[in-house]
């Protein structure tokens, strides 16, 4: 199994682990951003207030509310990044070793370097998927009645058993998300916001510079032997080599303090990079969200350049920055998981391959 495979199979994995988590945060932090409010036009609510109203009118399930396409997103999103990620990361490591043997440069890979790889793999991977996450924005953001009513508004008692299907409307699912977005927009729909997604790379292109540089500066500082190559996040805080003669143990306080390390450079590295490109995962979110508000066209986008022109005009700056406090609890949490997690199952992976390698070896007759 190619060591790309590996990372991409473990980036699919803890990206599920990490959705499972932060999911209704997530559902909360997107139904603030798609609202479509003009300036101080009512009291905004909080993150525990906007859920407690949603669980309340709408029920729990609407806290998970398209879930199921946001894991399949998940999983391939993570899985397609992180196989391409390893893929032109393998391949910079190359060329850094290259140029050491003709006198220039350490052997690791800079900083500009990190961001390219990031960026192209972040490239790559929202032109596959960005279908699925328009899918989880729409059903994220519909919102159901939390009592149907008769016309005129009077209420339903149990007596009106026989009120048409029409006013007691099925639950909105995967597929009438996708026949509204094709209605709407045809097979173009399924890219809305792809441009201020594309810029989004920067995003997880900037985390990554960020993580590797200073992850590479850790590992440095520790020097810790290792066998073989691909060190991973986990991997600074132990050697994990075939030979116990060689194994070296970290007693329990020192393995927890660089854990904590590990946890607090990632946790920065995405604290960083959502405070610089959250504006645009607003317009994106806006772009993707159902665009027929109560027929008012200030609230309605033709595209990118019109959404932060008409934000700008009718919401103000604020408007950029709706559910940021949200967005920060629950990507910081979903990036420190989804880095644990998935250097945990590379790990483990090589570990078992190894050992299945030096099995199979020992078993055959000499």
């Amino acid at each position: 199994m190619s060591d790309a495979l590996i990372n991409g199979l473990a980036g699919a994995g803890g990206g599920v682990i990490a959705q499972l988590i932060t999911y209704p945060l997530q559902t909360v932090n997107t139904r603030q951003q798609t609202e479509r409010d003009v300036k101080n036009e009512k009291r905004k609510l909080g993150t525990l207030q906007l859920m407690c109203q949603v669980v309340k009118h709408e029920g729990w399930d609407r806290l998970y509310g398209g879930l199921g396409p946001s894991l399949v997103g998940t999983s391939v999103s993570q899985g397609v990044y992180y196989y391409f990620y390893q893929i032109f990361r393998s391949k910079a490591e190359a060329a850094s070793l290259e140029r050491m043997k003709a006198g220039i440069g350490d052997g690791s890979v800079g900083m500009l370097s990190s961001l390219l790889v990031a960026a192209v793999s972040g490239c790559v991977n929202v032109l596959l998927t960005n279908p699925i996450w328009v899918v989880v924005t729409r059903m994220q953001t519909h919102k159901k009645a939390s009592k149907p009513s008769l016309p005129g508004g009077a209420p339903l008692t149990p007596l009106d058993e026989t009120v048409p299907a029409a006013l007691n409307p099925p639950s909105y699912r995967t597929t009438h998300a996708i026949q509204e977005l094709y209605d709407e927009a045809g097979i173009r729909g399924f890219w809305k916001g792809v441009i201020p997604t594309l810029i989004m790379v920067s995003n997880p292109s900037i985390q990554f510079m960020l993580y590797e540089t200073m992850l590479n500066k850790l590992k440095k500082q520790r020097a810790l032997r290792k066998v073989g190559s691909g060190v991973t996040a986990l991997e600074v805080t132990f050697t994990l080599t075939c030979n116990t003669q060689h194994h070296r143990v970290l007693t329990t306080s020192q393995h927890i303090w660089l854990l904590v390390q590990i946890f607090l450079l990632g946790a920065l590295a995405k604290l960083g990079a959502t405070v610089v490109t959250y504006p645009l995962l607003v317009v994106k979110a806006r772009l993707q969200a159902k665009q027929v508000v109560a027929g008012d066209k200030r609230h309605q986008y033709k595209g990118t350049f019109d959404a932060i022109i008409k934000m700008i005009r009718y919401e103000g700056v604020y408007g950029f920055y709706k559910g940021m406090g949200t967005k920060i609890v629950q990507s910081v949490l979903a990036a420190a998981v989804l880095f644990m997690v998935k250097e945990e199952l590379v790990r483990s992976t090589r570990f078992l391959l190894t050992k299945g390698a030096i099995g199979r070896a020992k078993s055959k007759p000499q």
